[in-house]
């Protein structure tokens, strides 16, 4: 079940504990993919607060928003482009996207593999993703209070196999959100300093959110054989005696 998009806007736009995760995640997702130039660039969920970075360079960013989420304008001040979809049926064309990424997609999702195969197919040849989800392990799945507390949690290790299972080949582990989710002052005002340290010593146990990079892989044609047996060969050479060895 997908969170209501007024839900989502309150708390990443207008709660202080929103703000400082929506920093950590969009930080990580700029460390992997730090420019756009030029390429298309797309969200599904609620990934628009990540999105913004590339609004300069891309050629095109779309901001995809599941029908049971709803839908809410953005970018504010600028020209809008979110869009309102179905789960399973994009309005985009196949190999469109370049880059996506899918954050409050697949926890809320009731067929995660229908939506994987989605997202593949928007890919590109050598087109690459990021999936965010709520870590199992990790205390913002545990708690109410923000949004990764909602949907089906997942390991590193499960959200790993579901994407291989889509077809997806498997680039980077990455892991945001070391603070545990309370608005107490001294947590929020040193997450940058647990955002560097959780990133240098690589755990994910104690991360809120586990990230996994994948990439598009199209195998090449293989060349057909021949279509059918000949069913009726040539006889040219009936009639000829076999070759045999010179006598000594």
């Amino acid at each position: 079940m997908h969170l209501d998009v007024l839900d989502l806007r309150n708390f990443y736009y207008r709660t202080q504990l929103g703000r400082v995760a929506q920093k950590a995640i969009r930080d990580r997702v700029t460390q992997l993919w730090p420019e756009a130039s030029g390429q298309t660039v797309a969200g599904y969920g609620f990934a628009v607060p990540l999105l913004r970075p590339y609004l300069g360079d891309a050629r095109r960013v779309i901001g995809l928003m599941p029908a049971p989420q709803g839908v809410m304008p953005w970018p504010a001040g600028l020209p809008n482009v979110s869009v309102l979809c179905e789960e399973m049926t994009w309005p985009i064309d196949t190999g469109m996207i370049d880059k996506l990424i899918v954050m409050h997609g697949l926890e809320g999702s009731d067929n995660v593999q229908a939506l994987l195969e989605e997202c593949r197919r928007v890919l590109g040849p050598g087109g690459r993703a990021i999936f965010i989800v709520p870590n199992r392990a990790g205390l913002w799945s545990r708690s109410d209070r923000t949004p990764f507390g909602s949907g089906r949690p997942y390991t590193s290790g499960q959200l790993d196999g579901a994407l291989r299972k889509a077809g997806f080949a498997t680039e980077r582990h990455a892991a945001a959100l070391y603070i545990p989710p309370t608005s107490r002052r001294f947590w929020l005002r040193t997450a940058p300093m647990w955002e560097r340290l959780g990133t240098r010593i690589s755990t994910v146990f104690a991360s809120g959110v586990v990230m996994i990079e994948v990439s598009k892989q199209v195998q090449a044609p293989t060349r057909p054989g021949l279509a059918a047996a000949v069913k009726r060969p040539l006889k040219a050479l009936e009639g000829l005696p076999a070759p045999a060895a010179d006598p000594v």
